[in-house]
């Protein structure tokens, strides 16, 4: 076989190699294909499906830019002080999104520790909940008064639909759901894990008003399986490790620049 045709073959191989790395050609420039390959790649992390239609948008955008971008250049704008400090902002916010990236890349959040939160949280949150029901009124003499109506015999639920300030339970008849005691302002959460099941309190005064408080049921408190909340717990590490590492740049960095709360 001819060598010389096959370096010549070659040679000529190479100009549609090149046009293949370039979206178009605009004013004899180039407009490299990398360049729509960057947007793709921010929408597609942006949650956007990457389909042809989105392939062909792209493209479009990447030469306009290369359009309205050689224009600029034309008109000197790339050396005026607003593009150059406005570039500067720009560069900077680039860097400091590819540092914490990076920093995140080499700091993941293992398995491991995520199940150690997990189990720190769990065990904060054990104990009992509460479910009760109460009325809220303004004055004592109000809730003294329904107060006796439910010693001769009135449904709760009735009276709290008509009677209660509290727009959150009044329609359910008061019912609260389970909640832990500290849940609540301490008049109240101390009144309810006084009582026992049925038992009913005695009108209790809290900055709200005047409560009157039934006592429904008690459980030992709920707490979601790990992998339900794993991927909440991952995203609340990875960002207070983030928030450290930036705490700790600021600690070492030399300025006589004074932080606020400092």
């Amino acid at each position: 076989m001819n060598t010389k045709f096959l370096i010549l073959a070659a040679a000529g191989a190479l100009p549609a190699l090149a046009s293949a790395q370039n979206v178009a050609t605009v004013n004899g420039k180039p407009v490299p294909k990398a360049r729509m390959d960057a947007l793709m790649q921010q929408a597609a992390r942006s949650g956007q499906p990457v389909s042809p239609d989105l392939e062909a948008r792209v493209r479009e955008e990447v030469v306009l830019r290369e359009i309205f971008a050689q224009e600029a250049e034309r008109r000197g704008i790339a050396a005026s002080p607003e593009y150059r400090s406005q570039m500067e902002l720009l560069r900077q916010t680039l860097l400091i999104r590819e540092l914490f990236a990076d920093y995140q890349r080499k700091n993941p959040v293992s398995d491991a520790d995520m199940k150690a939160e997990y189990d720190k949280y769990k065990s904060q949150a054990a104990g009992t909940e509460y479910r009760a029901r109460h009325i809220l009124v303004e004055k004592e003499d109000e809730a003294k008064a329904l107060s006796a109506q439910l010693k001769g015999g009135a449904k709760f639920e009735d009276l709290a639909q008509k009677h209660s300030k509290d727009p959150g339970s009044a329609q359910r008849g008061g019912d609260l759901d389970f909640a832990r005691p500290e849940s609540y302002v301490p008049e109240f959460g101390q009144a309810m894990s006084k009582l026992k099941k049925g038992e009913t309190s005695e009108p209790v005064r809290s900055q709200f008003g005047w409560h009157i408080i039934r006592l429904e049921d008690t459980r030992e408190a709920q707490f979601p399986p790990f992998e339900v909340v794993k991927e909440r717990i991952a995203q609340q590490m990875v960002q207070g490790k983030l928030q450290e590492y930036q705490r700790s740049l600021r600690e070492k960095a030399k300025t006589d620049f004074k932080f606020s709360g400092n």
